[in-house]
């Protein structure tokens, strides 16, 4: 459902804040819309920050908050990197089809962790302490929103450059 949804407007704010996270999941992903593989790739600022390494990044970000911070196990279980740089690095085999892929298995897994959770949840896994769920999900929206403002002007770059 989209947040401007009647029915979403109109519901508890638990509903209200997974309609914003996955709006922002979906924008994050249609950042590689049209784009090749090099424009994807595009370093265009000192960091490891690229589009497609934003993308892969959010499947990390999936992965930490709704995997480790629920379960409680730890990165090298959960095949993640240790360190969030680590998380923006590229493979020879990461490609847009592949980290897209990857994203959307790792939101898979996230619903399917909180399915039937409140937000009053604790969840016990985090490297901070426990924290609850709707913390959580306040978090994962903010970090993507920045994410999805970082790749707005990242595309902006890729786009301009056709020209």
């Amino acid at each position: 459902m989209e947040p401007d949804d009647p029915v979403v407007r109109e519901a508890d704010p638990e509903v209200q804040v997974r309609a914003f996270i996955d709006q922002h999941r979906q924008m994050l992903r249609a950042s590689l819309d049209g784009l090749t593989e090099q424009e994807a790739r595009a370093a265009l600022v000192p960091s490891l920050t690229t589009l497609l390494g934003l993308v892969k990044h959010a499947a990390f970000v999936e992965r930490v908050w709704f995997g480790e911070a629920v379960t409680g196990s730890p990165r090298s279980a959960l095949g993640i990197p240790e360190t969030v740089e680590e998380s923006f690095e590229l493979t020879s085999e990461d490609t847009i089809a592949s980290v897209l892929a990857e994203h959307a298995a790792a939101v898979a897994r996230s619903r399917a962790a909180v399915a039937g959770m409140s937000g009053d949840a604790v969840l016990p896994g985090n490297r901070r302490g426990p924290l609850p769920l709707r913390w959580v999900h306040l978090h994962v929206l903010r970090e993507l929103a920045q994410h999805c403002g970082h790749a707005d002007i990242l595309r902006e770059q890729v786009l301009a450059a056709r020209d």
